[in-house]
């Protein structure tokens, strides 16, 4: 629990710091990154829910307390991204954004994998 959670807080925290340090050229590609994050978050967390009341389980990346349903932008790739950010601080309007669009294809993936998965059953996805 802590370990999901954490992950999301410091995500958005680490973003939030570029914005309030140079709020002219960070502030909304860092919003746009911030809302971004909700579909790779949303999406995995609302799976792994609907997964585990369907008795839906995987070991394809290791054993894991819930149904972990991979992407374009996991945490590997979150880090790196950070990183990235903080290595090359005057780019990060352009990591940022790139990123952002990079979330919103995970969620999309994620989306059709759960229309794939949970919406032939009768069941709401």
């Amino acid at each position: 629990y802590l370990d999901i959670t954490l992950d999301f807080i410091v995500y958005a925290c680490m973003v939030l710091g570029f914005a309030i340090a140079d709020p002219a050229h960070n502030a909304l590609p860092a919003a746009f990154l911030t809302a971004s994050f909700m579909a790779p978050a949303s999406t995995f967390l609302a799976y792994a829910i609907f997964a585990a009341k369907r008795g839906i389980t995987t070991e394809i990346r290791g054993r894991k307390s819930l149904y972990y349903l991979g992407g374009l932008t996991e945490g590997f790739e979150t880090i790196l991204t950070i990183c990235l950010m903080c290595v090359f601080p005057d780019w990060f309007p352009v990591i940022a954004v790139v990123y952002a669009m990079m979330c919103w294809v995970t969620g999309g993936t994620r989306i059709a994998a759960a229309v794939q998965t949970f919406g032939s059953d009768g069941a709401n996805p």
